[in-house]
């Protein structure tokens, strides 16, 4: 709508929808068909079937295009748009009035590639796949029944709420310990390497939950650093990680101990319910009360039997004295029979000793008169009664040389029947000697 104001001075005034139709316009004449190429970002389908994102360079710039893809042209798509793919356009530029917002709508999409940071995230996924980060061995068991659960999250967002409603729903009995970080923007990834390093630090949760809402994937990067990927390996607290929506993945799904769809999800598989632990305990609480019920049931009937016995002492003594008796009877017997094998042993033993001493004894004179006949051998007596006799000087020194007389000394001479005095003659040695 044009107004002319009264005046010399007369301009034109436009209304505000008579401008945006105007501008509508001129974009639909001067671009009936332009094809694009460009990045998704932010793509959402609503549910009448249309579809709604931005488009942005490969190359990184900060320009961004309004996108809306009508259902009719959203039912002829061959593939699933999302985040991240290089695709190219074909449509026109037209003004969307209510917000005066330039859009282009599309009437054709076809892919062009994965984009420019969707290829960053495969190559860095790689990268930290082959250092066996994703591993399934290296993942942690969750702790079945936490008593204090960490929440890393930003305090503005809905995730908070969300972990936070579901946790009180379900299991009140858990504490919840929050360490706030900024969970988007170019601070976001060294912020949450504080927190789960400070959670480590304090050791004082059993479960750690990494929790953020849904987004695009710029809106998502942070949880796609590799800070945040390797501080999540080196956390010594088991991770929960609960980002986006279920169709959404990030290299903290890949390296957490345990991936949720959602953050109100990951709060669920945290923590069981109050109910299942209320069951648990019922069934633990019945298998105690029966356990019970048995070792009560088998010592009251061995206290029966202890009273049965002492009821009726007298039936024991006599017990007792017929077992007495029996072994009175048993014992002259067993003494008898003992004193017999003794004595039979010892007659036996006996005969063995005489037999000994008797070999004993024999060997002994044989050896005695053996001895005896070596002594007869050796007797000197026994050689003089051959016709030898023994020389020796007046002090009694053996004489047994020729050298050894003096002429004129007076010799001591002993036969076997007696002694001679002598004296020495004269000498004469042997030369053969």
């Amino acid at each position: 709508m044009v107004e002319a104001a009264n005046g010399p001075s007369s301009r034109l005034v436009w209304g505000v929808a008579a401008l945006l139709q105007a501008v509508s316009d001129a974009l639909a004449a001067r671009f009936v068909a332009v094809t694009v190429r460009g990045e998704i970002s932010g793509f959402a389908r609503a549910a009448s079937g249309h579809c709604y994102f931005s488009l942005k360079d490969a190359d990184g710039d900060s320009a961004l295009l309004r996108c809306a893809m009508f259902r009719r042209a959203a039912g002829l798509l061959d593939f699933a748009p999302s985040d991240g793919q290089l695709v190219e356009l074909r449509g026109r530029l037209a003004v969307y009035e209510p917000r005066g917002e330039l859009q282009y709508v599309v009437e054709a999409m076809q892919r062009a590639g994965a984009g420019a940071l969707y290829e960053q995230f495969l190559r860095l996924r790689a990268k930290l796949e082959a250092e066996g980060l994703f591993a399934v061995t290296r993942k942690r068991a969750i702790a079945p029944y936490p008593r204090c659960v960490g929440l890393i999250t930003s305090l503005g967002a809905a995730a908070l709420h969300d972990v936070l409603t579901a946790l009180a729903r379900r299991s009140p009995q858990v504490r919840v310990i929050v360490y706030p970080s900024p969970v988007q923007g170019a601070e976001a990834p060294a912020a949450l390497v504080q927190a789960l390093a400070t959670a480590g630090r304090r050791a004082e949760v059993d479960t750690l939950l990494l929790c953020r809402g849904g987004g695009s994937l710029e809106d998502l990067w942070a949880f796609n650093d590799e800070r945040v990927v390797r501080a999540i390996v080196a956390s010594p607290i088991p991770v929960v990680c609960g980002v986006g929506h279920e169709t959404d993945l990030t290299l903290a799904d890949l390296a957490a101990d345990l991936r949720a769809p959602t953050p109100t999800a990951a709060a669920e598989l945290t923590a069981p319910a109050a109910t299942a632990c209320a069951e648990v305990l019922d069934v633990w609480m019945r298998r105690v009360r029966q356990r019970v019920r048995s070792v009560l049931d088998v010592n009251a009937q061995r206290l029966d039997g202890i009273n049965l016995r002492l009821a009726r002492p007298a039936d024991s003594v006599r017990r007792r004295g017929q077992q007495l008796a029996l072994l009175g009877q048993r014992l002259p017997a067993a003494s008898h029979n003992a004193l017999e094998r003794r004595a039979a042993l010892l007659g036996q033993l006996a005969q063995r000793l005489v037999r000994a001493a008797a070999v004993d004894r024999q060997l002994e004179l044989r050896r005695v008169e053996s001895l005896a006949a070596r002594l007869r051998a050796l007797d000197p007596q026994h050689v003089l009664s051959r016709g030898y006799a023994w020389l020796a000087d007046p002090q009694g020194q053996v004489l047994h040389s020729v050298r050894q007389l003096v002429v004129g000394a007076p010799l001591q001479a002993t036969l076997a029947d007696g002694r001679a005095e002598l004296q020495v003659l004269g000498t004469r040695a042997d030369d053969a000697v």
